[in-house]
């Protein structure tokens, strides 16, 4: 038993599916290599067992020897226990090879939809990405389990064209040259199987993503009347599916027919040529029943042949779709890292916007578009490295690209308008490193004025929160994020329309709380807002226009001189 993950060493090769299938077989040389000598004996025994048969015949039973009767069964039933224990093992490492290939392909996946951000959803459907993860990697590993039976297939074809060499020339030539053929016949069915195949899968993908879609959007629908537009749309794409799906099992059916028919063909030919050997006395009744064996044997190398190259054309298309996940760049580099961070209360500017972050102090933006003081104050936590060629952000003296990205997720936390939960623990939503007791994750939820919603959940902070936290409302999942962005004690915090969705006397008494969350040890807090509630205990509030900050001052100052300012703020109550 070995541990997982597995470690990657390499950075994977995306070039072609073939290359990555190379690629990942490297990492699993052992078991390969094992897989494959141990599917070699397990056949190998299979293809010899035919030949001992027949001299027990020849030297046991015409020949009347009891002493070599007895040699040659002991020998079968040696053959017999050598076949059992290596189709065992054969399996045991044909699993393994499956498994580490697959669940390689999905920690890369993994890794990749963690770290990606935006930019994976932008290039890539919901439903692309989860089949991807659920279904395209261990497709893919079929191709590392089936090898090591290909490869014990091709051995007992040489072993028993050497065999049958012996007892006759003609034979040898007939099984040297007719099962490659046999195999070669197949791939006539495999060309279009394959089109089929990659044409199923869009469509499971397509149909994946609609399903996402609705189940997220579920509660809305049901509040709009618009479940059956979706519910219609979902029976089209599946119904679409499953046509394709019946396509592709057409395919395999042909492929399936193909294989009875050209191994059986050969198989008649085979025989019939041996029975006319027989009659002409050219080879030995024992001789004839091992050559029959032989030729009920060599349908399996058609069969493992058949069934590889329908594996590879999965794990090709499965290959390829986990290459177009991995393709995508992420829109944060850490290959730009050139200079180290800043040391604490080193000012944040951005200068497109003119928002200048002073340390240690509460910092309002307002905006008569909340979309310019939003998008600004998000470019402040370096979220797309496209976006700050353009406009650039200082931090302290250096450019925010340059800095290593682990010290601006430590020290600069953007906590979004829309919050999002995970299904788990309620502890674990809002502390996920652990680094907190009760009472620290309690006075947060005391800050965010979040404690009420303790009082209905029967496990409190076990409480096992639904997939998105689908079972609080709006305001509370903002309240219940808030703390959690508390909890991150991080030196620069900002916090995009924190509580838009709370009433008026929640409001008041997060904004209350605000400032005692955060001043302690000079943390410094950044508040998107227009909210009079909240304004009125910011230490600074910046005002922009058309995108650039055009005053600023204290929230009292701002009433008193800026109607422009009024005039948002006047709105918002």
């Amino acid at each position: 038993m070995r541990a997982f993950p597995y470690p990657l060493t390499s950075e994977p090769d995306l070039r072609s599916p073939a290359r990555y299938l190379l690629w990942l077989g490297g990492f699993q040389k052992a078991t390969l290599a094992a897989g494959i000598l141990l599917g070699t004996v397990w056949m190998a025994s299979q293809a010899v067992m035919p030949f001992v048969l027949g001299r027990a015949i020849d030297d046991g039973v015409i020949g009347g020897d009891a002493g070599a009767l007895l040699g040659w069964a002991a020998a079968l039933l040696g053959l017999m226990v050598v076949q059992a224990v290596s189709d065992t093992a054969t399996h045991r490492a044909g699993v393994s090879n499956w498994m580490q290939a697959a669940f390689r392909s999905v920690r890369l996946v993994g890794h990749k939809i963690a770290r990606t951000g935006d930019a994976l959803p932008t290039a890539l459907s919901t439903g692309e990405v989860v089949s991807t993860a659920a279904s395209d990697a261990f497709r893919l590993g079929e191709v590392y389990e089936v090898l090591t039976r290909l490869a014990g297939a091709a051995a007992a074809w040489v072993v028993v064209t050497v065999l049958i060499w012996q007892t006759s020339a003609v034979l040898g030539v007939v099984v040297l040259i007719g099962v490659p053929v046999c195999c070669a016949l197949l791939l006539f069915v495999v060309k279009p199987m394959q089109a089929r195949q990659r044409e199923q899968r869009e469509a499971s993908g397509r149909m994946t993503a609609v399903g996402a879609d609705t189940v997220a959007g579920l509660r809305v629908l049901r509040g709009i009347g618009g479940e059956h537009i979706f519910v219609d749309r979902y029976r089209v794409k599946s119904a679409a599916t499953r046509d394709s799906g019946i396509r592709v099992a057409h395919s395999l059916a042909d492929l399936e027919a193909s294989q009875v028919f050209i191994a059986g063909a050969f198989s008649v030919v085979f025989t019939w040529v041996g029975a006319s050997l027989v009659l002409s006395g050219d080879i030995t009744p024992g001789e004839l029943v091992a050559l029959y064996g032989f030729s009920i044997f060599l349908m399996t190398p058609v069969r493992a042949a058949a069934d590889s190259v329908a594996r590879f054309i999965r794990a090709h298309v499965g290959a390829r779709k986990i290459i177009a996940v991995l393709s995508v760049d992420a829109n944060v580099s850490e290959s730009a890292t050139t200079v180290p961070a800043p040391p604490p209360g080193s000012v944040l500017v951005d200068e497109r916007s003119g928002v200048v972050v002073e340390p240690g102090l509460l910092t309002a933006v307002v905006s008569r578009e909340p979309a310019e003081s939003t998008d600004a104050v998000t470019r402040l936590g370096r979220f797309e490295d496209a976006v700050l060629e353009e406009a650039t952000v200082r931090w302290g003296a250096a450019d925010l690209r340059h800095v290593p990205l682990a010290d601006i997720r430590a020290r600069v936390v953007v906590s979004e308008a829309s919050p999002h939960l995970f299904s788990g623990p309620l502890r674990a939503q809002l502390d996920p490193r652990g680094t907190h007791d009760d009472g620290a994750v309690l006075a947060a939820l005391e800050a965010a004025s979040a404690l009420d919603i303790l009082d209905g959940l029967e496990g409190g902070l076990d409480h096992e929160v639904t997939e998105r936290g689908r079972g609080f409302s709006g305001g509370q999942r903002q309240r219940l994020v808030l703390a959690r962005a508390y909890l991150t004690e991080a030196e620069n915090l900002v916090l995009v329309e924190p509580t838009s969705a709370v009433d008026a006397h929640t409001e008041q008494r997060i904004a209350a709380r605000l400032a005692g969350a955060r001043r302690s040890e000079g943390r410094t807090t950044v508040v998107v807002t227009a909210s009079p509630l909240v304004l009125r205990t910011m230490d600074r509030v910046l005002f922009m226009e058309d995108g650039r900050v055009t005053d600023r001052g204290t929230h009292k100052e701002l009433m008193t001189r800026n109607d422009e300012y009024r005039n948002v703020v006047i709105r918002s109550e």
